[in-house]
């Protein structure tokens, strides 16, 4: 989310702050105004018709009239996860809600109304350089809740505001004490470092940080194939290490298979026997083998293993 985004975010929040604290005039009340009005009405037209005097029937309307102003203003009804911050002239009265409460009309005044439900905030730090001189931009959310109504409204002018300015700094501060390196493998412990330090701050304004979380890091893309690149280097380093690692356990294999060789020419004239006949079958008549296997192997010499690759060929016709 850019700058601009976060502003509109900010604004939209204060509008329906403002609509919520100006017209929070609940259907109860409305209803209850409508009734006085109509009984107003009704008990007028009856004391002109029993012959009661003008005065009286004045007073009674003014009276009913007031009682339907007081029924619509004084009469409050706050949700279950709201609280109302009562100012009686100017000073901090009480905290209402939830429920039915009543206030005085013009002596009393709803400063704010309080949302007690756990709220998400979106956030971000753009172009904010790390440790290791690299910019970056950071998107993540907020999840906080105001444990105090009465310092939410009194403390601060705006709190949602101020928690949103708050947590950015508060990111752009964590992001330049960290590495790149940290900040791309170590989103656990930033989410930490984050909480933890704008929990410090919103505090003293009744407000608790449940947690952080981290949504997006955006690096350069220079930066980013370059790090692919690295990536790429590494794992090809990682195979040869292990190619090099498969090859020595082979060679120690043939290194122990060597000892019980020489103790037993038998299984290595054998051995010798069974891998040029192999080769013979797969790879056709012509096997190239050192003179020394052949008289090892007393195959009587280089036509004896002639005529046993032409009978080979012989029977792969067949076939």
């Amino acid at each position: 989310m850019t700058t601009n985004s976060i502003a509109m975010y900010q604004a939209r929040a204060r509008k329906i702050q403002r609509s919520k604290t100006e017209l929070h005039v609940n259907g109860v009340a409305a209803t209850l105004f409508t009734l006085l009005l109509a009984a107003d009405l009704l008990g007028a037209l009856w004391l002109d018709g029993a012959g009661v005097s003008s005065n009286w029937i004045g007073v009674y309307t003014v009276g009913m009239m007031l009682a339907a102003l007081y029924v619509l203003f004084g009469f409050k009804i706050a949700n279950q996860w709201e609280k109302a911050v009562l100012l009686r002239f100017g000073k901090f009265r009480s905290l209402s809600g939830p429920g039915i409460f009543w206030l005085i009309p013009i002596v009393d005044t709803i400063a704010q109304w309080i949302d007690h439900r756990v709220m998400v905030s979106p956030f971000s730090a753009e172009k904010t350089l790390t440790k290791d001189t690299v910019p970056v931009d950071v998107d993540a959310v907020l999840f906080w809740v105001v444990w105090d109504a009465e310092k939410a409204a009194l403390e601060v002018e705006d709190y949602q505001s101020a928690i949103t300015w708050a947590s950015q700094t508060a990111l752009r501060e964590v992001i330049g004490s960290l590495d790149l390196a940290d900040i791309l493998v170590g989103r656990a412990k930033m989410d930490e470092e984050l909480q933890k330090t704008i929990d410090q701050r919103t505090t003293p304004w009744g407000v608790s940080v449940q947690s952080v979380e981290i949504r997006d890091i955006v690096i350069p893309q220079d930066l980013e194939d370059t790090m692919s690149r690295q990536a790429q280097a590494e794992r090809e380093r990682q195979a040869r290490v292990i190619l090099g690692e498969s090859e020595k356990q082979i060679a120690d294999s043939f290194a122990e298979a060597s000892k019980s060789y020489i103790e037993n020419p038998t299984a290595l004239h054998l051995r010798a026997m069974n891998m040029l006949f192999e080769g013979l079958k797969e790879n056709g008549a012509m096997v190239i083998v050192p003179s020394s296997a052949v008289d090892t192997m007393n195959l009587g010499g280089l036509s004896g293993m002639v005529s046993l690759a032409q009978q080979n060929v012989v029977s792969k016709k067949e076939k």
